[in-house]
């Protein structure tokens, strides 16, 4: 595949002056999207669409996946095949509601006939099916799990419009940031969504009034997003950044690993963690670094033997995450395939610039080892319909990463760069290499750095991307803008980034990275 990297333009470098103009003097930068999604989420509407006339975006769903409890290991890899499933079925109502889209918000009745009744019909059959597993494996059958199959409509919370679920997703996201701070362990999100709250609160109002003469309220080249109003202007936005205090027994040392940038083009847009056995599991395509055997299909073995492009060969670890692409006009090759322009991620892939991997300590407590094939999710792809209990998007920029996003894209200044970071999980069960729902057998660190009950703290995988891309262009002949890969539904919002690792160190070389990291040390 092509992978571009570009110098920003004297048109891009008046982008930036415009929309700064526009953030900072409160204009509406709202494109509200015309196009339907759908995804997984929490809302219900119990008159399951919106009013005629109203527009709407988003098909909602209760994500499934999330409130599975107790699943037998052995049935794991049936029940999460079939919660793929779900996510295709959602994917297909998502391009049925797009094509459908005018009808259905002028007779909200055929919406209902069309979209949701199927839908929730189809979704009734492998709920059942997931119910069947979880008792086969003697395990308790899951109680009223069918209640999760209706689904409601609901607009693009960027709009201001949304009546699905009776919550903005703006100021859900900004009132839930003490919460959520206090959930990843460094304090720093809290900032993140007090600043993003700020955004959100002056775009907001004008949404709904605005959004038509934006020149881009199709939402992006994909034409499901992402809108001027998922981009603020890096200088715009506060210092957020916090983490709590080093304690006595702190672990301060860092490993350093490095794996590339993916010059090896290796994509795929499967999840092996989520969706193992299921091809185009993720229906958005991923870049990898590390164990070059990772696809749906890999097992602990496949990946124990696998080639690593690890400068040291004792990590065959995998990490992979949505690639970024530039929606340019410009086809990229997996413009008809799976994970691609198939699942409405359209645009050219850009290899990163720079990729560094540091495994750091605990401000609190000394680390214990990694279990090899550990597996660890953060962030969640369906954040944008889910909300923000498993975000954990970082956006920023160089020179000003002490300033992190969490539900816009930065534009950055001349000479600066877009930056991912990803701050992983850092409290482990002391038991399980993965759980049900791929999340409850690790934990973040407590606002004061300190692991919850029950859990041990392991080096925390630290992850950050740069990339060199233009800034966004949302009107003229040429528009052109960034994007992460997305669930179709999810409108490439960037709240939904999300990041993926299988830890395959090696016994000896892990041993290395738990004394480096306890004693102090900087290591590779």
């Amino acid at each position: 595949m092509a992978r571009t990297t570009r110098k920003r333009s004297t048109l891009a470098n008046r982008a930036i002056a415009a929309s700064a103009a526009l953030i900072l003097g409160g204009g509406g930068l709202i494109a509200v999207n015309v196009y339907a999604s759908a995804g997984e989420g929490n809302g219900q509407n119990p008159n399951g669409t919106q009013a005629a006339g109203q527009s709407v975006s988003t098909i909602d769903c209760p994500d499934v996946g999330n409130e599975l409890g107790e699943v037998p290991q052995q049935e794991r890899g049936n029940v999460d095949r079939e919660l793929a499933t779900l996510d295709t079925q959602i994917t297909t109502a998502y391009q049925r509601f797009a094509d459908l889209k005018q009808r259905i918000e002028s007779d909200r009745q055929y919406g209902q006939q069309q979209i949701l009744t199927p839908l929730k019909n189809e979704r009734t059959v492998i709920l059942q099916r997931i119910a069947a597993l979880i008792e086969r494996g003697n395990a308790p059958r899951p109680q009223n799990l069918e209640s999760m199959a209706p689904c409601t409509l609901r607009a693009d919370d960027n709009g201001g419009q949304n009546q699905g679920d009776g919550q903005n997703q703006g100021n859900d996201q900004g009132q839930n940031g003490g919460q959520d701070g206090g959930g990843q362990g460094d304090g720093q999100d809290q900032g993140q969504e007090n600043g993003g709250q700020g955004q959100d609160g002056g775009q907001g109002q004008d949404g709904g009034q605005d959004g038509g003469d934006q020149g881009n309220g199709n939402g992006g080249q994909a034409g499901n997003g992402p809108e001027q109003a998922d981009f603020v202007d890096i200088q715009s936005v506060q210092p957020n950044v916090g983490k709590p205090r080093n304690r006595n027994g702190a672990s301060r040392g860092t490993f350093s690993t490095s794996c590339g940038v993916n010059e090896n083009g290796k994509f795929n847009p499967d999840n092996v963690i989520v969706a193992p056995g299921v091809a185009n599991g993720a229906h958005h395509m991923h870049d990898y670094v590390g164990n070059q055997a990772n696809d749906a299909f890999a097992s602990d073995d496949d990946l124990a033997n696998g080639q690593t492009t690890c400068a040291n060969q004792g990590d065959k670890s995998t990490y992979y995450w949505p690639v970024l692409r530039l929606q340019n006009g410009q086809q990229e090759n997996d413009a008809n395939a799976d994970g691609g322009g198939k699942d409405q991620n359209v645009g050219e892939i850009q290899t990163p610039t720079q990729v560094t991997l540091n495994f750091v300590g605990n401000p609190r407590s000394k680390v214990t080892a990694m279990p090899r094939f550990l597996r660890i999710i953060t962030g969640d792809a369906k954040a944008f319909v889910n909300g923000n209990a498993n975000a954990n998007a970082s956006w920023s920029c160089t020179g000003f990463e002490n300033r992190q996003l969490k539900d816009k894209y930065p534009i950055c200044p001349e000479g600066s760069q877009v930056v991912r970071t990803f701050k992983f999980q850092s409290c482990w069960d002391g038991q399980n290499t993965d759980s049900a729902n791929h999340r409850t057998h690790v934990a973040f660190a407590q606002a004061n750095g300190s692991c919850p009950n029950g859990f041990r703290a392991i080096p925390q995988l630290v992850q950050r991307i740069v990339y060199d891309v233009p800034p966004p262009v949302f009107d003229g002949a040429n528009p052109s803008v960034f994007a992460v890969d997305s669930f179709p539904e999810q409108l490439h919002k960037p709240v939904t980034d999300h990041g993926d690792f299988i830890n395959v160190f090696d016994q000896r070389l892990m041993n290395k990275v738990v004394n480096c990291i306890n004693t102090g040390r900087k290591c590779r």
